[in-house]
């Protein structure tokens, strides 16, 4: 939260700005996690300029609300920085951002400052000085940083999209933790005036939506791109091995992908690709690279191009930030410190090597997605890590992470990220990506695929979900024969939970119920079981049988006799009913 000195400049906004719109401060206050999640600094309102008089078209982004990282520098806003200290230390920026001024301009309404990790330094969005947002879509769950807050307030449904940065993956992981489209931009596509540098080789501009015809709106705002006509997809690529990186069972994450395309294109625009083999191939630098690294053992590709990536990150990072870490002594988290750390200790001796390996990497992998190709591989290699989860597990997803955020990195092309359903009720996602300047064509590209592939997501994951209650039912039928009847309830009940629409289920549990006593419960599976399936004879047999250890008779006796009406030979309703009259008469 803001100390009291940035709460204090804050309110001493200027009023009026000489663009476009201009500023009303609304508010600027500590606020609920309740309201939003967590996800806001403070209010305020950056207001766009009247609407043009008919016939005049209206502004593109006219009535969409968004608000930014507190990485943008909005006029008479402190920027934090995602850090007190940094904050403490700097004056209230005189300009206004490039970015935010245009969409600003293009009609949309900007409401807040959002929070972030520490200097722009983590893919996490725990911040040891404000918090973590709360990630809607998995409450229990990191929702991934550094724009964490950016993320968090489109998952949250408080604006309609949101302006994050993307160095090294800080819009493209917490899209994919938070369930929403985050498009990092072709790396310079995008002025990053008025934003404060991470690593300038890789710094990019990103946004995030819900819906992907504002992402694609607010694309063609921030790169001012003209309307023209769609290109298709010539060319799809799976980068197999990049799936095989993923610890997430990915048949259902390529399938809806694969279905998606083939429904769109067809099947001869399918290729698959070994992207680690095609990168040591042909980005020859990496070779040099590794035996100045490693001690002779083999190190993979894409790792190899990860680990440069991050060394010339810290060297820009050192180059940009040294002065004010050693003058300030800014109070850091943990691995935030020891980030910052190893990038003040950090060498230049291979600084020319990286940078020829980049070039190289841009080269190759540009050359391997021309002539209107979309690569598909996975956006992160796992679901969000848990709340507090050891620093240890976070370093080692980390690293493997990187191994998948490294290729648009040093490339510099563009990649949009794309929720792709659940698992184990936490949300996965897919990257598109595509050669650096084709950001409109890549908008397009979302824009086509996204409702196909949310359709197959869906039923691959209904799919998923009745084969594996069929899998607890047998658990549970096992179970039952062994005379484990509350295990057998929990299987069941697992079943219920996964597919609760198939009457079987109910039946079962109330079966367990019964061998259990619990009577009003096996009444309650056995109502159920009927909702869905009004012939089920065993549900009217367990309820009647349940009805009449609870003592209604009469409602027993009704149960009996609908069975017998829809089975007449049924031995056990002519006997209930025989045993109900005698019970009834006497």
């Amino acid at each position: 939260m803001p100390s009291d000195a940035v709460v204090a400049r804050s309110i001493g906004v200027l009023l009026g700005l000489g663009i476009a719109g201009f500023f009303i401060l609304r508010r600027t206050l500590r606020l609920s996690s309740k309201k939003d999640n967590g996800a806001f600094i403070y209010y305020f309102e950056l207001l766009p300029p009247p609407p043009p008089p008919p016939p005049s078209a209206p502004h593109p982004l006219s009535g969409l609300t968004f608000a930014v990282k507190d990485i943008f520098d909005v006029e008479g806003f402190v920027t934090g920085f995602g850090n007190p200290t940094w904050a403490e230390t700097h004056e209230p920026a005189v300009v206004t951002a490039s970015a935010v001024k245009m969409l600003v301009e293009a009609g949309a309404k900007c409401v807040g400052k959002l929070h972030m990790d520490e200097l722009a330094y983590s893919i996490n969005g725990e911040n040891e000085h404000y918090g973590t947002p709360v990630n809607p879509a998995a409450p229990n769950r990191i929702p991934g940083g550094s724009s964490s807050g950016s993320a968090v307030a489109v998952a949250a449904n408080c604006v309609d999209f949101s302006l994050g940065t993307d160095t090294a993956g800080s819009v493209r992981v917490p899209a994919a933790f938070c369930g929403i489209l985050g498009f990092r931009p072709s790396h310079a596509a995008i002025s990053v005036s008025g934003v404060i540098p991470m690593a300038q080789s890789f710094d990019t501009v990103g946004w995030f939506a819900r819906d992907p015809k504002i992402l694609r709106q607010v694309g063609h705002s921030l790169l001012q791109l003209p309307f023209s006509d769609v290109k298709q997809p010539r060319r799809v690529l799976i980068a197999d091995d990049c799936f095989k990186l993923s610890l997430i069972p990915n048949e259902d994450i390529v399938g809806a992908v694969i279905r998606s395309a083939q429904k769109l294109l067809g099947r001869q625009v399918l290729q698959h690709v070994n992207l680690g083999e095609f990168v040591g191939r042909n980005v020859p630098s990496l070779k040099e690279f590794e035996k100045e690294i490693s001690n002779g053992s083999s190190i993979g590709a894409l790792t190899l191009l990860r680990t440069a990536m991050q060394l010339l990150q810290r060297w820009e990072f050192k180059e940009n930030h040294k002065e004010w870490l050693e003058t300030a002594k800014p109070d850091l988290g943990a691995d935030i410190a020891a980030r910052a750390q190893a990038a003040i200790d950090c060498s230049g001796e291979l600084i020319s090597l990286v940078q020829q390996i980049r070039n190289e990497a841009r080269f190759a992998i540009n050359d391997l997605l021309k002539n209107d190709t979309v690569m598909v591989m996975p956006t992160v290699p796992d679901i969000p890590p848990k709340l507090n989860t050891k620093p240890e597990a976070l370093d080692e997803f980390r690293s493997r992470a990187f191994d998948l955020i490294c290729v648009s990195g040093m490339s510099g092309c563009c990649q949009a990220s794309i929720p792709v359903g659940e698992y184990n009720s936490v949300p996965v996602a897919v990257s598109l990506l595509a050669k650096r300047g084709a950001d409109k064509f890549l908008l397009d590209t979302v824009l086509a695929f996204y409702p196909t592939i949310q359709e197959e997501a869906k039923a691959a994951s209904d799919r998923s979900s009745v084969e594996a209650a069929e899998l607890a039912k047998e658990k549970g039928n096992t179970s039952f024969k062994e005379k484990d009847y509350k295990k057998a309830i929990g299987h069941y009940t697992d079943a219920i939970r996964m597919d609760g629409n198939n009457a079987t289920y109910y039946n079962n549990r109330a079966m367990a119920y019964l061998q259990l006593c619990s009577f009003q419960e096996a009444e309650a599976d056995c109502t159920m079981a009927l909702g869905l399936d009004k012939k089920s004879v065993k549900a009217y047999l367990r309820r009647g049988t349940a009805r009449e250890f609870l003592g209604y008779y009469k409602e027993a006796n009704d149960d009996f006799r609908q069975a017998l009406i829809l089975e007449p030979t049924n031995k056990t309703a002519s006997e209930a009913l025989n045993r109900l009259k005698k019970l009834l008469l006497g």
